[in-house]
């Protein structure tokens, strides 16, 4: 078992344990027992310390030691949650290339002056169309 499958294995049975603690004999049996638990078992403590790959339980504040034993803390009991229940991934938004039509090109607007006799002019040219 490699060193973090074995941090999380440390992690697991501690929180086996309604409050955290665990004497370094139970410890010591406990891990026993499941590196012997077979293949299914370390391949997933591997699948698990993959997902956390600095993981230093001792020097994060997860696990504390003392004369009576070890305690998960609850640093330790949130750290292994997220190491168990990761958060999705977000799906890749997919960029699709779409052909925008282009616009129908546009006329300049010119500007016409209009004088007296323009007026004049209209007004009898369109008097003759009328007619």
């Amino acid at each position: 078992m490699c060193l973090l499958s074995l941090q999380v294995a440390i992690l697991k049975v501690l929180a086996s344990y309604p409050d955290g603690r665990a004497t370094i004999a139970a410890m010591n049996s406990d891990l026993a027992i499941l590196s012997g638990a077979g293949v299914a078992w370390s391949q997933r403590l591997k699948r698990l310390a993959e997902r956390a790959p600095s993981l230093d339980i001792f020097s994060e504040g997860f696990v504390v030691r003392d004369d009576a034993g070890w305690q998960l803390t609850t640093a330790g009991r949130a750290a292994l949650h997220r190491i168990e229940h990761p958060l999705p991934l977000k799906p890749k938004l997919e960029v699709v290339a779409r052909a925008v039509p282009a616009a129908a090109p546009r006329a300049k607007p010119t500007l016409q002056v209009i004088g007296r006799n323009d007026r004049r002019r209209r007004r009898h040219a369109s008097a003759e169309r009328s007619a």
